[in-house]
């Protein structure tokens, strides 16, 4: 019986103890729950477990210019713009044609004003391709760098009208590809073989030297140093 008794006042201190020492620990704070990221946006990078760092915030990423769409520029003194148009609709671009001549000639900028002095408008006698009517407009001169498109154009000078010329333009075209851009460059033939002299024969001619830069004009050889045999260093004393 005194064993007994030993034992279960073991087991009550032990119960006890440990009692005490469950209510001293004070429980785990458990983080607050999260909202689910948006729909589509990127990961967020994780924090380790403890750590006390600010958090890791990705840089935003900056979009890459986009050139503007539609440009109708030329690197030559000369332009050409051919325009396929359907035939049933040549009343319709030829109205365009005039909306464009009294923009040009209406608008305030000098820039403007100065490449309506050199854009000449034409309209082909034969047929083009698949009975299109091919209207050529002439850049002659092309101003460097100035856009030639027929958007930005109208668009300044008839906000209000643009939609509805906008659909006489884009009607008219025979489709995507019926425009073509030429940037002309004057043509400077070689010289003529003397007079009496006959004619070369085709392949003969050879092509134009090739000009290097800083060499002296007509192909002519530089003057050269007179050669010899190359000087010793003295003796070392």
């Amino acid at each position: 019986m005194r064993i007994a008794r030993t034992l279960f006042a073991a087991a009550a201190i032990a119960a006890s103890l440990a009692a005490g020492v469950s209510a001293q620990v004070p429980p785990a704070a458990s983080a607050p729950p999260q909202a689910p990221p948006p729909a589509g946006a990127p990961p967020q990078p994780q924090q380790p477990a403890g750590s006390t760092a600010p958090p890791i915030v990705p840089a935003p990423t900056v979009p890459a210019p986009v050139a503007p769409a539609g440009a109708r520029t030329f690197l030559a003194p000369t332009g050409m713009i051919l325009n396929a148009v359907r035939a049933e609709r040549v009343v319709d671009f030829e109205l365009v044609i005039g909306y464009l001549q009294a923009a040009l000639v209406k608008s305030a900028g000098a820039q403007l004003r100065a490449q309506g002095e050199g854009w000449r408008m034409f309209k082909a006698t034969e047929p083009g391709p698949n009975n299109t009517v091919l209207y050529v407009f002439l850049l002659d001169p092309a101003r460097p760098g100035a856009d030639y498109a027929l958007g930005p154009i109208l668009s300044d000078a008839y906000p209000d009208q643009i939609e509805q010329i906008w659909k006489l333009y884009q009607g008219a075209l025979a489709g995507p590809g019926s425009q073509s851009l030429l940037n002309l460059t004057p043509v400077e033939p070689p010289p003529l073989p003397p007079a009496g002299a006959p004619v070369p024969l085709p392949g003969a001619t050879p092509p134009p030297p090739a000009v290097t830069p800083g060499a002296p004009p007509g192909g002519a050889l530089p003057p050269q140093t007179p050669s010899g045999p190359p000087e010793l260093p003295p003796a070392v004393q």
